[in-house]
């Protein structure tokens, strides 16, 4: 099975392929992932533009956990 690498809050992290967003942040940081799924945090890619947890990832995708109010209004907290 082939692997991706992904960013999230600027630490590498390898998840397999056809991961979604939510996937690389439960590697990254279970607790994290569990905040995300309650919809207390939110993530935004690179641009700060939020992302849904069902997003799939493509090698190199850079995200970072933020505030679920961050990542509503798409801005870069």
């Amino acid at each position: 099975m082939s692997e991706l690498t992904v960013f999230v809050n600027g630490r590498t992290v390898r998840v397999p392929a056809g991961s979604t967003v939510i996937d690389a942040v439960a590697a990254a940081d279970a607790s994290a992932a569990d905040e995300v799924r309650a919809g207390t945090r939110g993530v935004v890619d690179s641009r700060g533009i939020g992302v849904a947890m069902e997003t799939g990832l493509t090698g190199g995708y850079v995200m970072r956990i933020v505030s679920a109010r961050a990542a509503r209004e798409g801005v870069d907290a």
